[in-house]
């Protein structure tokens, strides 16, 4: 008699925890955590267009030989690149699929209309798709230059100043840092509670917290489009 030597294989930990919503949460809150810091140090890099070509050019080239000589050339700027590309990825994954979840999980039209959401509430899946749209547009136009027809490798700064000399460049850039601002605004805010974060003690100061960097962010990217619009930055 042969005996059944199959033994119960139980997933693990990660599966569970990336088949639950709570996990998928997380996973949204802690991969949106580490985009936003990147794009506060984005930001901060970007305003140094402010203090002239030789100073933006200067930092654009520390970009690719941070590191060195530990790191190779453009290795640690690969790292990064890498490291934010999984967090996109897992954040947008996370995302559709808790918003496939709550589609199914309705069992019709609500009886009652449910209270309106807050306008970044409402727009937070066009303004997700809004921003990965641009994105690839912003590093075709920017880091390959394949749709940017002056586009000068080793010139970031007259790059950027090029870009900004077209109406859709600015319009392009304008509609997305909107976006971005609503985004971070309702993503911070979820994310605390997704991680545990957020009580009612805690609430006021974890908005206004995500007012402010949503302010901060909006303000610091949309100033550079417009310096070059008003010949601040040429």
């Amino acid at each position: 008699m042969a005996l059944d030597t199959r033994t119960d294989r139980r997933p693990s930990l990660a599966a569970t925890l990336w088949g639950s919503s709570v996990g998928k949460k997380t996973v949204m809150a802690v991969s949106g955590l580490i985009m936003l810091l990147y794009l506060v140090v984005h930001m901060l890099g970007n305003l140094k267009i402010f203090f002239g070509a030789a100073e933006f050019n200067h930092y654009a080239h520390w970009l690719r030989v941070v590191g060195e000589p530990f790191m190779h050339e453009e290795w640690t700027l690969w790292l990064v690149r890498v490291v934010l590309l999984a967090a996109v990825v897992a954040h947008a994954t996370s995302a559709y699929q808790l918003s496939r979840r709550d589609i199914r999980a309705r069992p019709g039209k609500y009886v009652h209309r449910k209270p309106r959401a807050s306008y970044a509430t409402r727009t937070m899946r066009w303004g997700g798709i809004i921003l990965g749209l641009f994105l690839v547009w912003h590093l075709l136009d920017l880091t390959t230059g394949t749709v940017h027809a002056g586009f000068r490798p080793g010139h970031p700064y007259q790059n950027v100043v090029d870009t900004f000399s077209t109406w859709y460049g600015n319009v392009i850039y304008l509609v997305a840092m909107v976006a971005l601002g609503l985004h971070v605004r309702h993503g911070f805010w979820s994310a605390a509670q997704s991680l545990g974060v957020g009580s009612r003690s805690r609430d006021r100061l974890l908005k206004t917290t995500a007012n402010a960097l949503a302010l901060v962010l909006t303000v610091g990217f949309v100033s550079v489009p417009v310096a070059v619009m008003t010949g601040v930055v040429s």
